[in-house]
């Protein structure tokens, strides 16, 4: 048993807030739905201000909220620019006022629709398109680097290229799809980047550090591979709202996609023994890939990876302060993230037969006095990787070649 009481750091403009108090913090980020790109996190933080000191932000600054995690260390919970803020009196009387600012901030992604581009991109994988577009933006030049810099103050680690980072997080390059190229055409740079991201079954997202970065449809089962799960125990979460949810919406069991250049090729993937046991559920897409053989593998993995119904976690919350978390556990959630593989354990047998893999797709953080809550929602990992079948082993393959100490998890690619 570990007792944990979280401070808080709040730093706006690269300095951080002194002489405050941090009444209320909500934070927001990731998605609702394993079929929508993530838009721009949310976070509302009141600030109280015992000796009414001035604050020199404004709309536009950029902020980051910080957590001690297990050991002490501050982690950051969010980046991104301040939208709006208010100062309000909280208190009045003899001894004087106690005001409290009251801000709200969007996450990096909301940068995005605000940039219009002429998206010239020549023929090339979906990360590196995405980079492409990205880059420009989000990478700085030596020109941006003030005048009066000197050496001995600059990060060492920074590379010649880039000069500066002002928001480009780690995009998987070169990706998993060629893609077609495009022509000029003024659009908003989210647009722009969510078209490939969903061409390639990819995902977009923004992390803690204010970074906007890109995962290819292969990156969850890599991460996984090469990590394993964050195991979790249902009986240290709050059980009261604790849902899975099993939908007909999720099932996919006719996929077409049109592709190539204005979709003018298509290929259609079906389960005739999913539709025999749910009726036709099926859906149209157009594409940016270019070759047909990656569109015929694209259509056939989403419907391997949708034909059937699987539950999803719509919530669960975990209170960060219960001391019956251990510190691992703690710090990973602490640390969550869009894409992050969960194992929930001990939950009650009938849901999702008491234990539940996937990933976590969107997550919100509460503060209260001394304590912190993270609520988050999962899909399944089924959604996002093909396990593998008997079938799909080399007939060749003998007994005497596998490891004996190999589990059946491990031999679909569930742990690694």
């Amino acid at each position: 048993m570990t007792q944990y009481t979280p401070d808080y750091k709040v730093i706006i403009d690269g300095t951080e807030l002194s002489n405050i108090t941090i009444a209320d913090l909500t934070v927001t980020s990731g998605r609702t739905d394993i079929y929508q790109q993530p838009v721009a996190g949310y976070c509302q933080l009141a600030l109280l201000n015992f000796d009414n000191s001035s604050y020199d932000f404004t709309v536009g600054t950029g902020i980051t909220v910080e957590v001690t995690d297990s050991v002490g260390a501050y982690i950051p919970i969010f980046g991104g620019l301040i939208s709006d803020f208010t100062i309000t009196v909280n208190s009045a009387g003899s001894l004087g006022y106690t005001t409290v600012a009251t801000i709200t901030a969007l996450g990096a992604l909301s940068k995005l629709p605000k940039i219009i581009d002429e998206g010239v991109l020549s023929q090339d994988f979906d990360g590196d398109q995405i980079y492409t577009l990205l880059s420009g933006y989000l990478s700085g030049t030596w020109n941006d680097i003030p005048a009066a810099q000197t050496w001995d103050t600059y990060d060492p680690t920074e590379i010649w290229a880039n000069a500066v980072n002002i928001g480009l997080g780690e995009i998987d390059q070169p990706g998993d799809y060629e893609l077609i190229s495009r022509n000029a055409s003024n659009t908003d740079l989210y647009s722009l980047c969510t078209a490939i991201a969903n061409s390639a079954f990819g995902v977009l997202y923004e992390d803690a550090n204010g970074n906007i970065g890109y995962a290819d449809s292969t990156h969850r089962q890599d991460y996984l591979a090469a990590n394993g799960y964050t195991t979790l125990d249902a009986n240290h979460a709050n059980g009261l709202g604790l849902s899975a949810t099993t939908r007909a919406g999720d099932l996919r069991n006719s996929f077409t996609i049109n592709y190539d250049n204005n979709g003018n090729q298509t290929y259609t993937a079906s389960d005739p023994t999913s539709i025999s046991l749910y009726g036709t559920y099926a859906e149209q897409y157009t594409s940016r890939i270019k070759h047909t053989a990656d569109a015929e593998a694209l259509a056939d993995r989403y419907i391997e990876l949708r034909a059937n119904p699987y539950p999803k976690f719509q919530s669960i919350t975990f209170v960060l302060g219960n001391p019956e978390i251990d510190d691992a556990d703690r710090d990973a959630l602490i640390n969550i993230f869009l894409g992050q593989p969960v194992w929930i354990q001990n939950l009650p047998p009938n849901i999702t037969g008491g234990s539940f893999q996937g990933y976590i797709e969107g997550w919100t953080f509460r503060a209260s006095l001394n304590n912190l809550t993270v609520t988050f929602n999962a899909s399944p990992v089924n959604f996002s990787q093909v396990a593998v079948k008997w079938e799909q082993v080399d007939a060749a393959e003998s007994w005497n070649t596998i490891n004996t100490s190999l589990t059946w998890l491990e031999a679909i690619g569930a742990v690694a």
